[in-house]
């Protein structure tokens, strides 16, 4: 039987949520509703997602907060995070992904768009099942512990930032314009600005530190490269 991927909606208006639900089922998902964040936690707990689909307002905790959480949990830090809010402006879209959302979509959407992007969410989450080690510099990114070091020490980045950060490391040195990062690394159907690869980019250099960050060359009119020529010459774990 082919598998049916399982969708956890977590959304207050039963309304939007059955509207939901019912196109998911239409297209071969699993659907779960959850109306607050409670319920939304009891869900996880019995069966993990393929997808979590976040309501930004709900009862109780808000799905800001929810997603901060989950993102910080062993279990649930590898889940795809799609957030679903009438708040659509820049400054709360930079919030949803600061928090950890994979994804951004502003009601009132169309039902195809939510599904070209709960399929893209999924597609790039696969590449991460192949295990191997590659090394830039001082630089290690293992794919099968989900691990990424620099010069020994672990480095704490969150799945999106990994995944970016693996396809600049196995095309290290090349110029990936930001229309490319995003078909490469989010998927090529999916709905996203090219805004989003900068707020990624930027959380990425972040949870690099200033020894590894700089790695990441902004190319000024075309994009981002990953080079070791950009990074000090092994440093010494002693400072002078």
């Amino acid at each position: 039987m082919r598998h049916q991927p399982g969708v956890l909606i977590v959304e207050d208006e039963p309304a939007i949520a059955e509207l939901i639900a019912v196109n998911l089922r239409h297209n071969g998902f699993r659907p779960t509703w959850a109306m607050d964040s409670v319920s939304a936690q009891c869900e996880l707990d019995a069966v993990l997602p393929d997808v979590i689909l976040l309501d930004w307002m709900l009862p109780g905790e808000s799905g800001l907060t929810l997603a901060k959480r989950w993102r910080a949990a062993a279990r649930t830090k590898s889940v795809p995070i799609i957030m679903l809010t009438a708040r659509g402006d820049e400054m709360d879209r930079v919030a949803g992904l600061d928090a950890g959302a994979d994804d951004y979509i502003a009601k009132p959407f169309s039902t195809k768009e939510l599904l070209a992007r709960i399929r893209a969410v999924i597609r790039r989450r696969a590449p991460e099942q192949a295990s191997g080690v590659v090394y830039i510099g001082a630089l290690a990114l293992d794919s099968g512990t989900y691990r990424v070091t620099f010069d020994g020490h672990l480095l704490k980045l969150g799945p999106t930032e990994f995944k970016l950060l693996h396809y600049l490391m196995t095309h290290a040195e090349r110029v990936h314009s930001r229309s490319q990062l995003v078909d490469k690394v989010w998927g090529d159907h999916v709905f996203i600005e090219e805004r989003t690869v900068d707020v990624h980019v930027k959380r990425l250099r972040e949870a690099m530190g200033e020894n590894a960050g700089h790695m990441i060359e902004t190319v000024r009119g075309v994009g981002y490269r990953l080079t070791v020529q950009s990074s000090p010459a092994r440093p010494s774990p002693i400072s002078a």
